[in-house]
């Protein structure tokens, strides 16, 4: 159970996919943080997850945080693990060096936290949600409130959390009712309950500051009325120093399928006269504001779904190369081999292999958009990075289920049993589609926000970039033609659902939508297959001028697999979202 840091292959995606180095060169900012920068970060990361974090992973599950008298102690070894890793600064990647950060690109970052997520799903959720605070804060917050919790924050002597949910507020957050009253100094009092609090209680940091949604006496109803407030466990003195408890306490954690070792609180506010807390931004913005908090959450949720895919990943072939059973069907070995001699498993752990390897080079493409947007004022890679935030989020954790299933099943029987250790990354990865938003809700957002929103326009004109990729693909060997032919029936798949939907979304809207997470699964597909195109064309120039041929043409032979069996699923998905719409809504809801 062993993890093994696949560096390689995210400097791969760095160069080629964000164009780090091109970053580097455009933006003075930036200057020093190109590809050699990233190696020695990524070096020094590994190192932590590998020989400090991953340790930590299956004594997590078999004994997780606990809960007693309204505190939580977290499993054994977690508190010094997280005392290296904010003194290794890792915190503050990617925040400004103003407020102690060390100011990294996005696309650096995203990959140290795929080592740390794939070393420790339930360790990394802390530092996760600690950075949308520091975004929501960065974004709103008074300039007192960014110099007196930002630094804390970063330096980990404070985290961070979200909190958003209710028991009867979901995803529906227009059905908030934690309320705060206003004191006549600035300051408010909160009360209410919040459910499914990440890390909302533990023994790690020495305050906890709490961004909680929360309405004012004369708000109006719904999610226009909702603000966001700092509600901290410890109140704070004007010298930054810790004063009282605040009226925040933790009545109990959840019992979970995965991540057991990630304490998921439940906080009461308010209980004893009013959780003392201030508003952040304007009021009845607090939506908004959250929001900031939440896609830097689904982001990250998309790179944890990465991240377990690659722990399954190395542990399947691990087994696979250590299990012997039965003779080989070719008659090349006489007597028993080992597992991976079998075509199937061959099949099953290229399918894990090749998912992983789509799903991180479509993660560190947008992380590229991203910087490039931020550091340029690029709005194409604006649009273009908003546009794959829920592929990002909606694709890899569901490819997590698929890939950390097959995980299992490699295992065979030994996959069913605990101690194997493959059952857990099965189990910690199904929260990752639920969690920041379900897959339905990054298929709406998808549909509504990003594809219909100009009539399916800014869609059709991202098809026509991956044309371009099919034109220079067909000056190349057999695995490109292969990835030409299965790229260009894709994406006719992709454009005729795009069309479907331009024509359909206000007439049909429940046809339309019926489709959405086939949708998504259908771009996710597609896109992360275009990113692995682009990788191919670079792997087969590497391979002309003779450049590190081992590493090479695994690159090509990983992205033809991917054309010849994950890409032609798009087709099924097509027909799926245009021809059964009537059959999904058709049955009487009385008949259910």
């Amino acid at each position: 159970m062993s993890y093994t840091a696949p560096t390689k292959d995210l400097l791969f995606n760095m160069a080629h996919l964000a164009d780090l180095d091109g970053l580097a060169a455009k933006v003075p900012a930036h200057a020093d943080h190109g590809q050699e920068t990233a190696a020695a970060v990524l070096e020094e990361c590994a190192k932590l997850a590998e020989q400090v974090i991953a340790p930590l992973n299956h004594e997590g599950d078999k004994n997780p945080s606990s809960f007693s008298q309204g505190e939580v102690r977290t499993t054994a070894g977690f508190k010094e693990a997280f005392r290296q890793f904010v003194e290794g600064g890792w915190q503050g990647l990617v925040h400004p060096e103003g407020y102690g950060g060390q100011g990294l690109p996005k696309t650096i970052a995203a990959g140290c936290q795929e080592l740390v997520q794939a070393a420790n799903l339930s360790f990394a959720l802390c530092p996760l949600l600690t950075d949308g605070a520091i975004e929501a804060l960065l974004t709103a917050g008074t300039e007192t409130q960014k110099q007196t919790y930002i630094p804390r924050l970063i330096d980990g002597s404070w985290t961070g959390t979200m909190n958003l949910t209710e028991p009867q507020a979901g995803s529906d957050l227009a059905l908030i009712r934690t309320r705060a009253e206003p004191q006549g100094d600035g300051r408010y009092k909160l009360f209410g309950t919040k459910i499914f609090i990440t890390y909302g209680e533990h023994d790690m940091a020495d305050n906890i500051v709490h961004l909680v949604l929360a309405r004012t006496p004369d708000a109006p109803s719904g999610v226009k009325g909702i603000s966001l407030f700092l509600v901290p466990k410890y109140l704070v003195n004007a010298d930054g120093s810790l004063g009282a408890r605040n009226d925040v306490h933790c009545v109990s954690i959840e019992h979970k399928l995965g991540i057991k070792a990630s304490p998921t609180a439940v906080l009461q506010f308010g209980d004893h006269g009013g959780a003392i807390g201030e508003m952040v931004g304007e009021e009845n913005r607090g939506l908004e504001y959250m929001f900031i908090m939440m896609n830097a959450a689904r982001y990250g949720v998309g790179i944890q779904g990465i991240a377990v895919c690659e722990r399954a990943y190395q542990q399947a072939v691990a087994y696979a190369k250590d299990r012997v059973q039965s003779r080989p069907v070719d008659g090349s070995q006489a007597g028993p081999a080992t597992i991976i001699h079998h075509p199937d498993v061959r099949r099953m752990l290229m399918t894990m292999r090749a998912q992983t390897e789509a799903c991180r080079s479509l993660a560190l493409f947008a992380a590229g958009c991203y910087d490039r947007a931020h550091a340029q004022g690029d709005k194409e890679a604006q649009a273009l990075y908003e546009f794959l935030v829920p592929l990002v989020k909606g694709y890899s954790t569901e490819v997590s289920h698929e890939v950390t299933s097959l995980g299992v099943q490699v295992h065979g029987g030994m996959g069913f049993i605990e101690e194997t250790g493959a059952a857990q990354h099965y189990r910690d990865a199904k929260i990752l589609n639920i969690y920041e938003g379900t897959t339905a809700i990054q298929a709406n957002d998808l549909i509504g926000r990003k594809t219909l929103r100009d009539g399916g326009q800014f869609a059709l004109d991202l098809a026509q970039r991956m044309e371009e990729t099919e034109a220079e693909l067909s000056n190349h060997g057999a695995a490109a033609h292969a990835m030409r032919a299965n790229l260009a029936h894709a994406r006719q798949a992709f454009e005729a659902v795009v069309d479907y939907m331009a024509a359909h979304g206000k007439g049909r809207p429940n046809a339309v939508f019926a489709g959405s997470v086939p949708y998504l699964m259908l771009a996710g597909n597609l896109i992360a297959g275009w990113c692995l195109a682009r990788g191919l064309l670079v792997a087969e120039k590497a391979l002309e001028a003779g450049e590190d041929l081992a590493f090479m043409e695994a690159k090509v032979t990983t992205a033809r697999f991917y054309a010849e069996h994950i890409l032609p699923r798009t087709a099924a998905l097509r027909d799926a979202i245009l021809n059964g719409a009537d059959s999904c809504l058709a049955l009487p809801l009385e008949s259910f």
